[in-house]
């Protein structure tokens, strides 16, 4: 994937007979994705403008252009939808992007090597950094909190953790 772009959403599946779509926000506020548009496929082969006509469980159903029969909006299950990093708003100094926090190395405050961010996680009640080393034989979870991770440095590409005790083998 081009490092410019930026994953805000995905096509779950068609939502009812004319063509709409069951689409998942990746956005802080759902209903912005919209604003967005036109959203891509990664390749780029395929561009959509986007109309949100309700919100409804577990995503929005919305029409994309290009789209008007439920096998269209079926064929397209599963396709997530990027757009340029450039459309997305600046952020405050304490806020990060998901797809910037992956692949960073996570140490703690000794400088220990920890491992590195394979996904970031939101279950609802806070941002879980999934973390990944050699010298874990599972991934751990990390909560993404102040007390927990009290730097983020983009420029070296470098997490600094206080994780909870018991958290880390060997810690």
């Amino acid at each position: 994937m081009p490092d410019d772009l930026i994953c805000i959403g995905a096509i779950a599946g068609a939502y009812g007979v004319r063509g709409e779509v069951r689409l998942k926000s990746f956005t802080a506020d759902p209903l912005a994705i919209a604003e967005y548009a036109p959203l891509s496929t990664e390749d780029g082969t395929r561009s959509f403008d986007v109309k949100i006509t309700r919100p409804i469980k577990n995503g929005l159903a919305a029409r994309l252009s290009g789209v008007s029969t439920k096998e269209a909006a079926d064929a397209l299950r599963g396709t997530q939808l990027f757009v340029p990093r450039d459309r997305l708003p600046s952020l405050p100094d304490d806020e990060y992007y998901h797809a910037d926090l992956i692949g960073l190395e996570v140490r703690d405050t000794g400088g220990t090597v920890l491992g590195h961010v394979r996904a970031v996680h939101d279950h609802g009640a806070g941002d879980l950094l999934e973390i990944h080393g050699p010298r874990l034989k599972t991934t751990v979870l990390l909560p993404f909190t102040r007390a927990a991770v009290p730097t983020v440095d983009l420029a070296t590409g470098r997490i600094v953790a206080d994780p909870p005790e018991g958290l880390f083998p060997d810690k």
